[in-house]
């Protein structure tokens, strides 16, 4: 301002010139003297805001940088790879070629597989397809049911080595629930099963078009799934053996889907649907017959006359491929059909490749293992002697590292504390943190269960699965960073030869504790008794108790199984028959599905001389599966011996 416009007063004032001033304050020389001195002086605050301002701005950019992930030695040499390409190609043209049309049939993946996103109100689609709403509803209600057999089946304190009980379900399965979880409609509706189901026309339909097979694959999973979540408005499936092993050619030939039947040829498939249309109705099965449904390749001319009979019956036949002279609906790949003769557009159908389709199934259909298995009444578990108190330590699922037990310090006051047992919450000083981000809360309980530590790709697929690892690196570290700002400790959370792990050192986890306790108990030679309370008084809940997290259940049942041998074997260790029969009384409330501890409780109330109390505690436990949607046919009887 001194440069451009000079100074405010050309100098201090002469005393002639104050007494002039006094004498007359408002003349001109004093006005303009003071409007310029005004000027000046809103200049001067407007500079020392502008001035503070960039100050605080800098500091804080100064504390972000500071706080900035720098990117790993792969990540700059890929970076570094990417740019150098990117220079050598930005002069070289380009012509774009048209991208042949991809058979269905072939069971590729769809050209938007690379994520699993929703669609509120229509549909999610996942890696490989997409489904309606109601039908990944339901996909997810038959996940959910998959882990309650498992848990119904388990043995407490049997020696076992098969864990493949605790494999994660399919990576479609993940998507589907994850897409639920994110849209926040994970809970069903409260309609019917065959809501889901596409409006076919009858008696047949040829499905043609690149996703022909595809919708096949969706019409035959959404089928299964309304025969599984409504029994009593079943709809038959039949499907010869060329349309399946077209539509499925890797599926076990050991596994058994219900609700499904297999029929030789056309012929014998024809044959055998006739007589399911007149045969006589299950006592109290229901008001009338329930539709038919065959999957079939096309026909020759007898036989399509004799399917066209059973139109009046109820039944559809859908073809794949164009046959003999009937609707013809021409589907795409994202499943949208096209009436071939009235060019009418009709339903979008559930399409699925032979992938996401597969795995999909793995919630419907029972190995023959579990089948043999569910054959009468499970083998009692064995009772070890008092003094061999060994128990197994069930295997971390999730990963292919051995889960290791951490080894607890001896720290007498942690600064921080985690618990993941029940709620999970951060403790600072006996005061809860508050952790703002849910994609934080979860990697803070990933990394508790993982002791070992978990790299950025562990961290990636088991937060946010079905995405590609490079386009949610940035939130990770985001999360990563909203989790330091709040532990405020650097300490806490490490970062050491590329896996992030939190320090033994300086925190408390109550799941180290407990698998230290359970180590101890497994290892006592002498009087395991108290070595299991204490495993038993440990636990406080189910890990992360209220979340539904995609990787959350295999962890959290390896857990339960855990606390569960811990009663089984003080049960077992224990002489008197009351103190014997609280300890699976409360095993029970742990886990209410377990099947060997509802047997074992009735057995001991039997021992006691109340076969009334033992058999209304396995009439509610028969209540409860059924409740749970676990039909009676697939249930193991619980029968007191």
């Amino acid at each position: 301002m001194t440069t451009l416009a000079g100074p405010p007063l050309p100098a201090w004032p002469t005393g002639a010139q104050l007494r002039s001033w006094i004498a007359a304050p408002l003349n001109q020389h004093t006005l303009t003297a003071g409007l310029t001195a005004l000027a000046w002086l809103v200049w001067l605050g407007l500079a020392c805001t502008v001035a503070a301002t960039a100050a605080r701005r800098a500091r804080a950019r100064a504390r972000w940088l500071r706080r900035l992930p720098l990117p790993t030695p792969w990540q700059a040499a890929a970076t570094t790879v990417a740019g150098a390409a990117a220079l050598n190609t930005a002069h070289i043209p380009t012509v774009d070629t048209p991208i042949p049309p991809i058979s269905a049939s072939t069971g590729t993946l769809h050209p938007n597989d690379g994520a699993a996103d929703t669609q509120t109100g229509d549909g999610i689609t996942v890696p490989g397809g997409w489904l309606p709403d109601t039908t990944a509803q339901q996909v997810a209600a038959a996940a959910a049911l998959v882990w309650l057999r498992r848990r119904r089946a388990y043995q407490p304190g049997q020696p076992s080595t098969d864990a493949s009980d605790l494999v994660p379900l399919p990576a479609t399965v993940t998507a589907v629930r994850t897409a639920l979880t994110d849209a926040a409609t994970q809970q069903p509706p409260a309609t019917p099963a065959t809501a889901a189901l596409p409006a076919l026309p009858t008696p047949c339909v040829a499905l043609t078009g690149d996703g022909a097979a595809d919708a096949a694959r969706g019409i035959l999973l959404t089928r299964l799934l309304a025969a599984m979540r409504d029994p009593q408005d079943t709809t038959r499936l039949l499907i010869t053996h060329a349309a399946l092993t077209t539509l499925l050619p890797d599926i076990s030939t050991d596994t058994e889907i219900p609700g499904l039947r297999l029929g030789g040829t056309v012929d014998q498939a024809a044959a055998l649907l006739a007589s399911l249309i007149n045969a006589p109705p299950a006592p109290g099965g229901g008001a009338g017959p329930p539709n038919l449904l065959l999957l079939t390749d096309p026909p020759n001319d007898p036989t399509t006359a004799q399917l066209a009979t059973l139109q009046h019956a109820g039944a559809t036949v859908v073809m794949l491929g164009a046959g003999p002279p009937v609707t013809t609906w021409s589907i795409d790949r994202d499943g949208h059909s096209r009436d071939e003769h009235t060019g009418r557009t009709g339903p979008r159908l559930c399409v699925l490749n032979r992938t996401a389709a597969t795995d999909l199934l793995a919630v419907i259909a029972h190995p023959a293992r579990e089948r043999e298995d569910s054959v009468g009444e499970p083998a009692p578990p064995r009772r070890r002697p008092a003094e061999t108190g060994h128990a197994r330590i069930p295997r971390q699922a999730g990963s292919g590292r051995r889960a290791a037990v951490p080894d607890i310090p001896a720290v007498t006051s942690p600064r921080l504390q985690v618990r993941v047992l029940g709620r999970p919450a951060l403790l600072a000083g006996g005061e809860p943190v508050t952790i703002r981000r849910s994609a934080a809360l979860q990697v803070l309980v990933f990394l508790a269960v993982h002791p070992e530590g978990a790299t950025t790709t562990d961290l990636v697929q088991a937060i946010w699965p079905g995405l590609p690892a490079h386009t949610v690196s940035g939130r990770l570290y985001t999360t990563l960073s909203d989790l330091r700002a709040a532990i405020r400790a650097a300490t806490v959370l490490r970062h050491t030869d590329d896996r992030y792990h939190l320090n033994p050192d300086r925190v408390d986890v109550d799941l180290w504790r407990l698998h230290a306790a359970a180590h101890h108990a497994a290892t006592a030679l002498t009087d395991p008794a108290p070595a299991w309370q204490t495993v038993i008084d440990t636990y406080t809940g189910d890990l992360a108790a209220g979340h539904t997290w995609a990787w959350i259940d295999p962890p959290r049942e390896a857990i339960r199984r855990l606390v569960l041998d811990a009663y089984a074997s003080a049960a077992a260790a224990q002489t008197d028959p009351h103190h014997r029969l609280r300890l699976l009384q409360d095993a029970i409330r742990v886990d209410p599905y377990n099947q060997t501890l509802h047997q074992l409780a009735a057995d001991q109330l039997n021992a006691l001389g109340d076969a009334d109390a033992a058999a209304r505690l396995l009439d509610g436990y028969q209540r409860r599966l059924q409740l749970a949607g676990i039909a009676a046919s697939d249930q193991r009887a619980p029968t007191s011996r």
